[in-house]
């Protein structure tokens, strides 16, 4: 029996370690060095996410960034499934760790994005019926009011009651809540800009503004 809850507290250890490691690889750094474009964290917001290496100018670097920081939280959640044959809890804890890893890597002194786009694929990897509704609802969101933070702050309040809604299980539902409160923390600035009426739109760059101590970015 101790062999046993050995082996079990390794798995979670090791699952918990890999999604965080996994989701602290800054792609859009990555990106913008590789590509030509410079430092992503002195342009515009200073955020490491696809809405402001969009404001680069550079589009192709910004789907990169988008398609990466998604598909780390797949692979966390894909691996995860793989490992312990599908279990609901050990698969939310490895998106979860996936999330938080992109929020705060170790690469880059705990100053990371935003988590919206690693968001959108832990939930699409974990629970596709909910993160296929949060993704519809961005998409319609940010194609009515063109502003990137608002989509995200509905997707992400509504993605709770889709994981109800599509009766999954109450380990993603825990997810799901655990993202979208981090999501709301770290788009508090965004929070405020939108009460105010000043919250950029998308597409637009912010070129001449220096980059904050922390980014306040729309979107990561």
């Amino acid at each position: 029996m101790q062999d046993l809850a050995q082996a079990v507290y390794l798995s979670l250890g090791l699952t918990l370690l890999g999604g965080y490691l996994l989701g602290s690889i800054p792609f859009g750094l990555i990106a913008t060095r590789l590509g030509g474009a410079g430092d992503i964290r002195q342009i515009g917001s200073g955020n490491i996410g696809a809405t402001n290496v969009l404001r680069s100018g550079r589009k192709d670097l910004a789907a990169i960034t988008l398609l990466g920081d998604a598909g780390k939280g797949v692979v966390a959640v894909l691996l995860a499934r793989w490992l312990s044959h599908d279990n609901p809890f050990i698969v939310a804890l490895a998106g979860g760790a996936a999330f938080t890893g992109h929020l705060f890597p170790v690469w880059l002194k705990f100053k990371g994005g935003k988590g919206v786009a690693t968001f959108y694929g832990v939930l699409l990897a974990a629970c596709w019926p909910a993160g296929l509704l949060a993704a519809v609802t961005w998409l319609a969101v940010a194609a009515l009011f063109r502003i990137s933070s608002l989509a995200a702050l509905v997707a992400a309040a509504l993605a709770a009651p889709f994981a109800l809604a599509t009766d999954q299980d109450a380990a993603f539902l825990g997810l799901c809540l655990f993202m979208a409160v981090l999501i709301f923390i770290r788009h508090k600035d965004n929070i405020g800009r939108l009460l105010t009426g000043q919250e950029p739109r998308i597409g637009k760059k912010k070129t001449a503004e220096a980059p904050p101590t922390q980014s306040t970015d729309g979107a990561a």
